[in-house]
């Protein structure tokens, strides 16, 4: 069986705002993605993928007149060490809800909410 999760998306209503909090806390650039709906207005950055690598690829996304927030969704980041990445978050206008923690043999975990209120995960091994 594959990973269960194929794709994700994190709503937001400041787009330039959360790119700049996402690649400040993972140390990445997001890439501009085109979209043809034709209905809708919708703006889309995908993280960094590589789709024959395992996990998930995803993307931030704004639509007009939907809120971010509050989703019931989390999204857990791979990271080399989640405190690093949790400290970057604070620093890019982020809050630690929960430092790293050990999750047992399954390595260590933070969680953080975005300036778009969002909580995510952070995981290390």
């Amino acid at each position: 069986m594959n990973n269960p999760v194929a794709w994700f998306e994190i709503y937001v209503e400041d787009m330039d705002r959360a790119k700049a909090f996402y690649e400040s806390m993972l140390n990445v650039k997001l890439e501009k993605l085109e979209t043809t709906e034709i209905d809708m207005q919708i703006n889309m950055w995908s993280f960094p993928m590589d789709m024959a690598a395992p996990g998930a690829a995803g993307a931030l996304v704004h639509i007009d007149n939907f809120s971010s927030g509050a989703n019931s969704v989390l999204i857990y980041f791979s990271c080399e060490d989640c405190a690093v990445e949790a400290e970057r978050a604070a620093k890019a206008g982020g809050n630690i809800e929960k430092p790293k923690m050990s999750i047992g043999e399954y390595g260590h975990i933070a969680l953080v909410t975005d300036t778009e209120g969002n909580m995510i995960g952070l995981h290390s091994k």
